[in-house]
């Protein structure tokens, strides 16, 4: 199989040129053996951590972090659990005292039931981090408005989500993506929602820069299987958006040249 980089392009994120599209997390697997073969599967470059959620000791064997090797892959450490911007910004600190680069998926939740973001306590967090040297990545939801202001506020990455976290409902708003995409000038990670490979392939398809997924491929029957079915489905969603779909009609147009038909 070709480099994933050779067919798709390399993504660029700040100064980290990741050659996989495709970003997983760590939660929800059976066991960690299985998690590490379904990563490996997935031919990601960036795998998350949830800093609240996870033992830091690296040393423990039961834990998340002995089993991942920092040499094979890119570690981020996410805020994944957190309510308000004040634990967000102590999360991040806590995972750089912990050993831990500058980088950071910023998570902040605004409702328990649906788990979508609190984008104005987002937005304070980033504010914060992004003053204190993290490169953060912001998770939020599918509103323009807040993608740019993100941006302004230095993320070096935008994360709208599909659909609720842990949903599986794929892009439940296709243009709002499109159009963050369009707007931004970082690059635009979808997160969250994703439920099978066709969903992955859908979101890029709209022209994103890459999708970031966790239990459509822990909790699936076969993880590992449905990890490489994630990689390719990355890999055809960003091929087609390159390629450029055919135009979209309502009619039928022959497949075939009609002229010089037999009679």
């Amino acid at each position: 199989m070709p480099e994933q980089g050779a067919l798709t392009g390399n993504l660029r994120i700040a100064d980290q040129e990741f050659e996989s599209r495709l970003f997983v997390g760590t939660g929800k697997y059976p066991d960690n053996e299985t998690m590490v073969e379904a990563i490996r599967a997935s031919g990601t470059a960036m795998v998350t951590v949830a800093v609240r959620r996870v033992d830091l000791d690296r040393t423990q064997s039961e834990g998340i972090l002995f089993h991942l090797d920092p040499e094979e892959f890119f570690l981020l450490p996410n805020t994944a659990g957190c309510y308000t911007a004040e634990d967000a910004i102590r999360y991040a600190r806590l995972a750089r005292a912990a050993g831990f680069n500058e980088w950071l998926k910023l998570e902040v939740i605004g409702d328990e039931t649906t788990l979508v973001p609190d984008t104005q306590a987002t937005l304070e967090a980033a504010e914060t981090l992004v003053a204190e040297g993290f490169n953060v990545m912001a998770y939020t939801n599918d509103d323009l408005v807040t993608a740019l202001r993100l941006e302004d506020a230095g993320c070096v990455a935008v994360m709208p989500l599909a659909s609720p976290i842990g949903s599986g409902l794929g892009i439940v708003n296709p243009y709002f993506i499109r159009e963050i995409k369009r707007r931004c000038d970082v690059p635009i990670i979808v997160d969250a929602g994703v439920g099978t490979a066709s969903d992955a392939c859908v979101a890029m398809e709209q022209g994103v820069d890459g999708v970031l997924m966790n239990t459509a491929i822990a909790t699936a029957s076969d993880p590992v299987a449905m990890a490489h079915a994630m990689r390719l489905a990355t890999q055809a969603g960003r091929l087609a958006y390159l390629a450029g779909r055919m135009e979209a009609r309502e009619i039928g147009i022959p497949s075939s040249p009609t002229r010089g038909m037999l009679d």
